[in-house]
């Protein structure tokens, strides 16, 4: 099996780069929140969306959640989304050209109506409770396409596909990238196992490697939020344009630079706040 190993080297780092055009030139993501109390985990994927480019980004939130997301945004736009219906209304704005679903989203009956209808976008970055909702719904899972990302931890890899769970875990180097590479052409999208050494496959059979380890290690990724920063840094490459093997790609590298750049007390919400640095660094 090839395996493409995630470095600078190999990474197209113009593709990056902005040029002139307006904001919605640019890209907006959509990025769907939880009710109260759950709406940090979405606000820190908004932040990272931003962050990497996007020209716009607009939380959609439901009514309970509307003013406690109003007090922590700035340049995030808000919309309300009350439920599925209200998302395919959204989602007839062809300005919008990505959705993220699933960071603090909730296990529920709106959550699984927001599935439905972001499946129906072109670009879908779904993570967090959103795998879990397609795990347990068939329905659910046969609407998955090409453009979508899955972004699974090894638990949410296990409820999406239990029987190729067990064989990432195997003690063989390539194992985790065949188990990968199975889930993407079972489900038909790109799938992204996350861990020290993540693994990116898609439905055609490329898979990507990237290893955080040894020189490379980043054990400060271990902290509460930073997947979600990393779905916002995907979301964000996907609504500029970016093909879903190559946002995943890229995201993944810069999402592991900003980490290793900062060091030792990193908190997930300084991921997007080093990726000014990081970009600089790589000269785009």
């Amino acid at each position: 099996m090839d395996i493409f190993e995630i470095t600078q080297d190999s990474l197209d780092l113009t593709l990056l780069r902005k040029g002139q055009g307006h904001k919605y030139d640019h890209g907006h993501a959509l990025v769907l929140t939880g009710g109260a109390g759950r709406t940090g985990a979405a606000r820190m994927a908004a932040r990272g969306a931003l962050r990497i480019g996007t020209g716009a980004v607009t939380l959609g939130v439901p009514p309970s959640a509307q003013l406690e997301v109003a007090m922590q945004v700035t340049a995030v736009m808000l919309r309300r989304v009350e439920d599925g219906a209200a998302l395919s209304k959204l989602l007839e704005d062809d300005r919008l050209s990505a959705v993220c679903l699933g960071p603090g989203l909730g296990v529920t009956d709106r959550g699984a109506e927001l599935v439905g209808a972001a499946l129906a976008a072109d670009r879908v970055l779904l993570d967090a409770d959103a795998l879990t909702l397609i795990a347990n719904d068939d329905s659910l899972r046969a609407k998955l396409h090409t453009g979508c990302v899955l972004t699974p931890h090894g638990g949410e890899f296990a409820r999406l596909a239990p029987d190729l769970a067990e064989i990432a875990k195997e003690d063989r180097p390539d194992a985790k990238a065949e188990a990968a590479k199975a889930a993407a052409a079972r489900l038909g999208a790109v799938v992204l196992l996350k861990g020290p050494e993540t693994v990116i496959a898609a439905p055609d059979g490329e898979v990507r490697r990237h290893r955080a380890t040894e020189d490379r290690a980043t054990p400060w990724l271990a902290t509460a939020g930073a997947g979600d920063v990393l779905s916002g840094f995907i979301t964000g490459l996907l609504a500029r344009g970016i093909a879903p093997m190559q946002a995943a790609a890229l995201a993944t590298f810069l999402h592991a630079e900003a980490a290793r750049q900062h060091g030792p007390g990193l908190i997930a919400e300084d991921l997007p706040e080093m990726l000014p640095q990081v970009l600089r660094e790589l000269g785009v």
